[in-house]
């Protein structure tokens, strides 16, 4: 059941340098810098987005995931699933407006997975970069690196899958779009979603909480994912896998890491859902061919390497 959960908002990513990480999400992502604050964090979007931003990058001394942001369609709702958040038993915290520079107040509350998420309804609109609403060209013509077109979604490793599935779907009206299961019942991965897309946040079963796997960027084509490997290679930036399909989802895809080590996915393609869509199941001995479809077994690397 929808509860007014519209989509993702906005990630918060922590990194060491925030000069080499600006450069990183702009030149090579094609992120577009949009504005900093008091705090010296900086924010991002990218060109299809119509809100002011989707990412927030704050310098720290360890990388990974602050909060992970969904937007919802009016303050009423962001009312409504505070008291429900509460009921659940979860700890809430009132983010007050200005926060985040052009948002509204936020609900603040911790997954059983450990990850912090908040709820907002209110954010500054700038409409989509360099195109508007008006008359709108087909894109920008001064857009850089890979060019993403959106923040799409989170992949986030950590234990209680179970009681956060009974939290996002009874609370947040999430739907399970894909799932992994063991010989013995047990959910291993979850894909959830409050749209039409494949998922719009994802879980891993892990025994430490609150860990950070990637943030992911849309791109249109299965031609821009080659062209983002090409620039990969031509920056020297560290690559994880790819580019390839996955399994789970569809999607076409290539992971690499931002210049602290928080990984990131570009991806094209993907699988839709509709609310009447039974989930997906993979088993648990299929994992490899569900993630890397191509190669049909999974790199250390993308298992071990959390922020």
């Amino acid at each position: 059941m929808k509860k007014g959960v519209m989509r993702p908002g906005h990630v918060q990513i922590r990194v060491l340098d925030l000069d080499e990480a600006v450069k990183h999400y702009v030149d090579l992502l094609g992120l577009i810098e949009m504005d900093r604050d008091d705090q010296g964090r900086v924010y991002l979007k990218a060109w299809t987005e119509v809100d002011k931003f989707s990412v927030v990058l704050r310098e720290a001394d360890q990388p990974g995931m602050d909060f992970m942001g969904f937007k919802c369609l009016s303050e009423e709702v962001v009312d409504q699933l505070r008291t429900e958040l509460v009921e659940f038993g979860c700890q809430v915290e009132d983010v007050p407006a200005g926060e985040l520079n052009s948002c509204g107040r936020r609900v603040r509350f911790v997954a059983p997975t450990g990850h912090a998420f908040e709820l907002f309804a209110t954010k500054e609109q700038t409409g989509k970069w360099g195109v508007g609403n008006h008359n709108p060209e087909a894109w920008p013509r001064d857009l850089k690196g890979m060019k993403a077109t959106r923040f799409d979604h989170c992949l986030l490793y950590g234990p209680n899958l179970d009681r956060t599935w009974d939290l996002f779907r009874d609370v947040l009206g999430f739907d399970l779009a894909e799932q992994v299961v063991t010989p013995d019942g047990k959910r291993v991965a979850q894909f959830l979603t409050a749209s039409m897309k494949a998922h719009d946040v994802a879980f891993i079963d892990h025994p430490e909480p609150g860990r950070f796997h990637h943030a992911s960027f849309y791109l249109e084509t299965w031609e821009n994912v080659l062209r983002a490997a090409d620039l990969i290679s031509m920056t020297d930036t560290s690559i994880d896998i790819g580019p390839t399909r996955h399994g789970l989802t569809h999607g076409q895809t290539i992971y690499f890491f931002d210049p602290s080590g928080n990984r990131n996915e570009v991806f094209a393609g993907g699988d839709y859902h509709y609310p009447d869509h039974e989930p997906v199941t993979w088993d648990a001995d299929k994992l490899g061919k569900a993630i890397f479809y191509h190669d049909c077994q999974l790199n250390e690397r993308f298992l071990t390497a959390l922020t």
